[in-house]
């Protein structure tokens, strides 16, 4: 049951479901989130760090730079359901959609993240 409590607080934001959504494009650069985001750094890493803990995000580091992507394969059953449902549910979202735009023109100015 704590999986469920700590899946369902995840994503009981919207930030952090538009955090979620964005990922479904592929693997993001923290500052590549902040600038979507518009909120600080800090911020943004709270928000990417209750998303790992309920293991519906996986995270790499290169160097300084700490990278994101959806939870895969790997990731327990309820959190992979959870995604599925979360990107079916929230596919006509006008917020999701703007979200998308705005993220394509930041990978298409700077596709390693504007941090670099």
């Amino acid at each position: 049951m704590r999986d469920i409590i700590t899946i369902t607080k995840a994503i009981s934001d919207e930030t952090r479901l538009r955090v979620l959504m964005a990922l479904c494009g592929g693997e993001l650069c923290v500052c590549q989130l902040v600038e979507l985001l518009a909120l600080a750094p800090s911020t943004v890493s709270r928000h990417l760090h209750i998303l790992h803990n309920a293991r519906l995000v996986d995270a790499r580091k290169d160097g300084r730079w700490v990278y994101y992507k959806l939870a895969g394969k790997d990731a327990p059953l309820k959190a992979r359901q959870c995604i599925k449902w979360l990107r079916f549910s929230l596919k006509d979202s006008g917020r999701v959609a703007g979200d998308a735009k705005r993220l394509s023109e930041i990978t298409r100015t700077n596709p390693k993240g504007p941090c670099k």
